[in-house]
């Protein structure tokens, strides 16, 4: 118990798994939330103060199953192990913490998610604003950025979605949402004085030559104090907690903000990228899109989709590159050859941390004995980035033959099991394995011979782990038992003896198997000294392995899902032909009405910066504003789009205000959220961004709602000028819609007809049309819900109250200054009583054709 308080001290938060023999055990309370946790009994073992010690523990053998449960629960362990010897010590074995695993710290398969990228992320702040550092520590990356303000650093969260946070242990954070892990380190290891003298001494070391780094410049982050801050804190706790070298982490990237289209948190979520609100990944772009093979495929996948880039050069590249493996066939070769293909990003990792197990090297060998079909299938392909891939997958012959040559062809889990290293690899360990695979003849002779010496036919050669070989004579034999014979054991029935052979034997057996364990030993380290000296180029490999995943689901979906290849114009445009919303028509059993979408700039005409969407409610007014962002996001990734065409100008944003939500922890209500996103868009957009809005204003009253709706459509139209989808309820915006305002009406329809019973039936046609809508439908809707029939009338009956003091005051009311707006069947109808009574004393089942045409005319006239 002294051990472990010694232990315990220095991890006050964390649990400690203490080994004692076959067992992680855990003690006071640690052992009293573990067993809460993980559903394990909590025992005791002997007393302190009187009190018995609460004690649960874990089995050696299955604590990494343990180990992942407590670390998806945000929790942390620091792993004390048996340092010494057990049979060569004196008293206590000696034990040490030799591992502290975190959720962002993670490298060991059992606890990662094969398909996503656990990050650990470190913010440093300033008078400049943020710092950020992250690393994939089970992927090798590093990568730091800056950004200005509060709202940039929630982007980046939501973006990279990090497995644990390190913030400075200081008041005055603003709240930012984060569901992981969070850790508060003292202040100064974010100073960025001491964060560049950690960043020199790593990577002086790291870099081989024995000299150290003067400054930070190669990286490119001397001017980012900052983001060197960040790191330096970042690397620290990495240092800390894995207690050994990271020499996989061999540079430092920067990510600008310019590089990519900028989403911020509120954007992803309401695209529903890869989560959909209610925490479900199925029905999400990822989920329609990722058909990557491979899992490293798979997280490259996730960061395109979370990073979409403006580099036309790098885009035009990968769509060039999709076209060409559609047109020659050959992602239906590379997906099929990537099928027996492993995860080689992170068994690299593991390798470079000499955590890797047999079954890695075994998979490594086969992914690269896989690389000559690779080229000779890439190599006749007609595009720059399948032959820049083709060249980074590189020759590695001498690693693939080392490898084929020294790994078993099926070698155990464990190394500890023996039998990893191939035969005739090395000839030392081929003669010890001699001696001891030829040992059971030897003793099948012995037992033959010493049976007809001794004359006992149940006489029978043994061995067992405690007391090594034997011979075994029965009770009512042992007379027999010749003088040489040593009794080693009694039984109950039997006596075990000993010759002076068969411990001759014995020694020299034993000692073979234990040296060609520790020959094998030996052995497996220098397989992974080699592969760490030739660890660059296997990153290069892998990478590039990734890459050619990802570009051949790309070509996979285009041609499932009929997708086309995106037009990156230069010209301010935004024209999709047939558009479609991706997940919606993945998971519709009915055909999906495509849409189109003209925004462009200045044309003969004027230019045309936003549609105002109006319709009923389920009429399609969300899914078109989505499916419209999905494209052009999926353009921007390098994949084809679900369009039959689509012309995409330069995009530097994407940003959306749809739904409705509370935010709790902010204090926030519905309507404030809705403000506070309408706010950062109205900030933020530009010439080049694509914003979706939403139904803005409904959560206030009808006439603040109006103005505001009108002032924001008026500020996005003339100030950002942005190319805007501006969905509403409120017709009067309609009349924003004049010639040269940039600005046109588009409207989805529904159509009312009687089924066969007489029953009013909506149904909504889901096709964009010009021109405004002049109903809204929302009593045909509701009663589509299944509001009951009283309920309903009422409401028409309050509607009708509503319609009349409409008209009695819509003169002073607040319709659009730019034009009369259009009559509203609702709140603001300015119909002329006239026409209404004379609407109200028809009954259609009574008229004739010629007396309903009469009719219309009259109705007509008075209006």
């Amino acid at each position: 118990m002294r051990q472990f308080f010694t232990a315990k001290s220095e991890y006050p938060d964390l649990l400690l798994f203490f080994r004692m023999g076959d067992f992680y055990e855990l003690f006071y309370d640690d052992a009293r939330k573990a067993a809460r946790l993980l559903d394990i009994t909590l025992t005791q073992r002997g007393s302190s103060g009187g009190a018995p010690i609460p004690m649960a523990g874990v089995p050696v053998h299955a604590y990494e199953g343990y180990l992942a449960r407590l670390v998806a629960l945000g929790e942390s362990v620091a792993i004390c192990e048996q340092i010494g010897d057990p049979a060569a010590s004196k008293g206590l074995v000696e034990r040490k913490v030799v591992r502290v695993v975190t959720p962002g710290t993670v490298t060991d398969e059992a606890l990662l998610d094969e398909r996503r990228d656990t990050l650990l992320m470190a913010v440093a702040r300033g008078k400049g604003g943020y710092g950020l550092a992250w690393a994939d520590l089970a992927g090798g990356r590093f990568m730091v950025n800056e950004v200005d303000g509060e709202d940039a650093l929630q982007a980046e969260l939501a973006r990279l979605e990090p497995a644990e946070l390190l913030l400075p242990d200081e008041d005055g954070w603003p709240v930012l949402g984060f569901s992981g892990a969070s850790r508060r380190r003292a202040p100064w290891l974010f100073d960025p004085d001491s964060g560049r003298r950690q960043l020199l001494r790593f990577f002086g070391a790291a870099s081989g030559s024995g000299q150290a780094l003067h400054d930070l410049s190669g990286f490119g982050i001397e001017d980012k104090p900052l983001a060197v801050a960040a790191a330096g804190a970042l690397l620290g706790y990495v240092e800390e907690t894995q207690k050994q070298r990271l020499p996989h982490l061999t540079s430092i990237a920067v990510e600008t903000a310019g590089d990519a289209i900028a989403m911020n948190a509120a954007t992803r979520r309401h695209l529903e990228l890869d989560t959909r609100v209610d925490g479900q990944t199925r029905h999400t772009l990822l989920g329609v899109l990722d058909t990557t093979v491979t899992p490293m495929g798979g997280r490259l996948l996730r960061r395109w989709l979370h990073r979409p880039l403006r580099d036309r050069r790098v885009l035009g590249e990968r769509h060039h590159a999709v076209s060409t493996l559609i047109e020659h066939g050959g992602d239906a070769d590379l997906r099929e050859s990537f099928r027996s293909l492993g995860d080689v990003e992170r068994i690299l990792t593991r390798v470079a941390l000499r955590s890797a197990r047999p079954r890695d090297l075994s998979t490594l060998r086969d992914g690269l004995a896989l690389l000559p079909a690779l080229r000779a299938l890439l190599e006749p392909l007609d595009s720059p980035r399948l032959a820049a891939l083709a060249a980074e997958l590189g020759e590695h012959g001498e690693t693939a033959h080392l490898l084929a040559d020294a790994v078993a062809p099926q070698p155990p889990l464990k190394l500890a099991d023996g039998g990893v290293i191939a035969d005739g690899h090395d000839a030392e360990l081929d003669e010890l394995r001699r001696l001891s695979t030829h040992a059971d003849q030897f003793l099948v002779d012995l037992e033959t011979r010493e049976r007809e010496t001794t004359g006992i036919p149940t006489l029978k050669v043994g061995y067992n782990r405690v007391h090594g070989y034997y011979i075994e004579i029965s009770k009512a034999q042992a007379s027999r038992a010749p003088v040489h014979y040593t009794r080693r054991q009694t039984l109950t029935g039997a006596e075990r003896y000993i010759t002076e052979e068969l411990k001759s034997f014995e020694d020299k057996v034993l000692s073979a198997r234990e040296r060609a364990l520790a020959r094998e030993k030996s052995l497996y380290e220098g397989l992974l000294d080699a592969l760490n000296a030739a660890l660059e180029p296997l990153k290069r490999c892998a990478a590039a392995l990734s890459e050619l995943d990802v570009l051949a689901a790309f070509a996979e979906r285009a041609q499932a899902l009929d997708w086309a290849r995106p037009e990156l114009s230069q010209a301010p445009c935004l024209c999709i032909e047939r558009g479609r919303h991706p997940v919606v028509e993945a998971v519709r059993d009915e055909p999906f009405e495509p849409n189109d979408l003209d925004l462009h700039g200045d044309r003969e005409g004027g230019a045309r910066r936003m549609l105002v969407i109006t319709g009923p409610n389920m009429g399609g007014k969300s899914t078109y504003m989505r499916q419209n962002a999905l494209i052009v996001l999926l353009a921007h990734i390098g994949s084809f789009v679900p369009a039959a065409r689509a012309v995409i100008g330069p995009i530097d944003r994407i940003l959306t205000r749809i739904g409705a939500g509370d935010d709790l922890a902010r204090g926030q209500s519905t309507f404030m959220v809705e403000m506070a996103e309408t706010s950062y868009i109205l900030h933020h957009a530009t010439e080049q961004s694509l914003v979706l809005m939403d139904e803005i204003g409904r959560g206030t009253s009808t006439y603040d709602g109006l103005a505001l709706a009108d002032a924001v459509a008026r500020h996005l139209a003339t100030v950002n000028r942005c190319w805007t989808l501006f969905a509403t309820h409120y017709f009067e915006l309609t009349a924003l819609a004049t010639p040269g305002s940039g600005i046109a009406n588009v409207h989805l329809d529904a159509v009312e007809h009687r089924d066969r019973s007489g029953a009013e039936t909506l149904v909504f046609m889901h096709a964009v049309k010009e021109g405004a809508a002049d109903r809204s439908f929302g009593l045909q809707v509701a009663a589509l819900a299944g509001l009951p029939r009283t309920t309903l009338q009422q409401a028409r009956r309050r509607l009708s109250e509503l319609e009349q003091r409409g008209r009695e005051s819509h003169a002073s009311q607040m319709a659009p200054q730019a034009l009369d707006a259009p009559q509203q069947i609702g709140l603001f109808t300015p119909a002329a009583s006239a026409a209404q009574e004379a609407l109200a004393s028809l009954d259609p089942d009574e008229l004739t054709p010629k007396q309903a045409l009469e009719a219309l005319y009259r109705l007509k006239s008075l209006l």
